[in-house]
Formats: structure tokens, C-alpha cells, sequence
């Protein structure tokens, strides 16, 4: 199954350009397809992994009490 229809490969050439008659269309397109206009799966997320640093692994003394004594 693909992500999206076969036919966003096809866009090549401009739909809407700037144009005296109808207002600047390019950039109406634009707004629709740019980044946050979608579920931002990934990109969603960011702020706050860049708040914390991009942390990774697993939290400090989260393994409890008897793991630190062992140590």
C-alpha cells in the first residue's frame, strides 16, 4: 500500500503561478501543501525532544531501589 495517491509524482510543472488577473496563486498553493498543513507525524514531536535536549535510553534510577544497591 502506498502513503498518499500515485499522482503526487506527478506534480513537475507549476498548477498556479503569479498571475495579474487572480492574485498571487503560487504562493496559495504553497500555504495548502507546506509543513503543519498534514499530521506532521514526525516533525510534531521535535520541540519538545529539543527541550529535553534529545535525551535517550532510559530514565535515571528508574530501575528501582534494589538495582542501585547492587551496584
Amino acid at each position: 500500500m502506498t502513503k498518499g495517491t500515485s499522482s503526487f509524482g506527478k506534480r513537475h510543472n507549476k498548477s498556479h503561478t503569479l498571475c495579474r488577473r487572480c492574485d498571487n496563486w503560487g504562493e496559495k498553493a504553497k500555504r495548502r501543501t507546506t509543513t503543519g498543513t498534514g499530521r506532521m507525524r514526525h516533525l510534531k514531536g521535535v520541540p519538545r525532544k529539543f527541550k529535553n535536549g534529545f535525551q535517550t535510553g532510559v530514565p535515571k534510577d528508574s530501575r528501582g531501589p534494589a538495582a542501585a544497591k547492587s551496584e
